[in-house]
């Protein structure tokens, strides 16, 4: 993945009051480091390691632009196409190994950035996965394509079931990654307004966010590895549309805690491989859960293997010493696990 280096992190408020100082004082001003400098939330200028195109759809009577990197195959075209479902704290981009490995295997490789998040709009309003999954057929069906083989992460696991779930004949197999929702949030979380959640993410500062990715998802990488995710979002932070961004994705937060899939999941009829984490333990809405509860949450492997027991063609492969962001972190052995079971269905 092609991202710029960056330094410390340097708010947009900061690099604001220097400029205002050295104007007053008739100094030159400071120079803002490009890989610094506010975003749109469309994260324009943010650079992608595909093409990126753009589907015009319509949600809640308000036009979208649903963005999606369309990949041909480089080695040798089997005829097939991987669908890439991504999580809630990353854009598409960071599928880059993903994609490379699919593509050199003969796949044509589809990772939209779901409206909300990445390069797509962000609707305001709330949504649900239906919503989400129907939205993705739209892609399909824009795409021309009737059948494709998913490959999601994190959240992208939650929509990957109920696309399958819902659009059942256009899903030939599914690879999860780490997915969330393995569990009902519900019995462990109480429900948490919006207004408590616009609150903590309006106030996170890069260094609790930098924490949330290395500790909540037990990572094996080094803190260089995810800083771009944190640069980004500290950009965005600049926009004039910042409110606008983080009301989408408190949105986000609300359909992982009140739409369970873990309920559906072995009724998914495609044949599916979850691949896991040994040591993530992510749960979204764990800090808001009462402490004799959050140790009950997030044991991963243990759901994913005893839910791939009960689906009609399931299997769980756990990946000792690794966290949450498997392709990441195990990247070789990902795409090969991917990749044996593809080319198997």
């Amino acid at each position: 993945m092609a991202f710029p280096k960056r330094g410390p992190a340097v708010s947009t408020a900061l690099t604001g009051s220097a400029l205002g100082l050295a104007l007053v004082l008739g100094l030159a001003p400071l120079p803002v480091r490009a890989d610094e400098a506010p975003l749109g939330i469309g994260i324009e200028g943010f650079a992608y390691p595909y093409p990126v195109r753009f589907l015009d759809l319509m949600r809640d009577g308000e036009r979208q632009r649903l963005a999606y990197m369309d990949v041909p195959a480089s080695g040798t075209p089997n005829g097939r196409t991987a669908l890439l479902l991504h999580g809630r704290n990353f854009p598409s981009s960071y599928w880059e190994p993903v994609i490379a490995a699919l593509s050199a295997g003969g796949y044509r490789v589809v990772a939209p950035d779901q409206l909300g998040f990445g390069k797509s709009s962000k609707p305001v309003a709330p949504f649900g996965f239906d919503t989400m999954a129907a939205e993705t057929v739209a892609l399909l069906d824009a795409l021309g394509l009737a059948r494709v083989d998913v490959v999601a992460h994190s959240m992208g696991g939650m929509l990957a079931v109920r696309l399958a779930r819902n659009a059942p004949a256009r899903v030939n197999a599914l690879v999860l990654e780490a997915p969330i929702g393995l569990e009902d949030y519900r019995f462990f979380v109480p429900p948490v307004s919006n207004d408590t959640l616009l609150r903590i993410e309006t106030d996170a500062t890069a260094e609790a966010y930098r924490r949330q990715l290395m500790t909540n998802y037990a990572l094996s990488l080094p803190a260089s590895a995810i800083e771009p995710f944190v640069a980004l979002r500290e950009r965005v932070k600049g926009s004039g549309e910042y409110p606008r961004w983080v009301q989408s994705f408190v949105n986000s937060y609300q359909i992982i805690w009140g739409q369970p899939v873990v309920h559906e999941i072995p009724l998914v009829t495609a044949p599916t491989l979850f691949v896991m984490g040994e040591n993530d333990r992510n749960a979204p809405g764990k800090p808001f859960a009462p402490p004799a509860l959050k140790d009950r949450m997030g044991d991963n492997a243990a759901h994913a293997k005893a839910l791939a027991a009960k689906m009609p063609d399931g299997r769980a492969e756990v990946l000792p010493g690794i966290g949450h962001l498997v392709h990441m972190e195990a990247t070789a052995r990902f795409n090969d696990l991917m990749l044996t079971f593809l080319d198997g269905h």
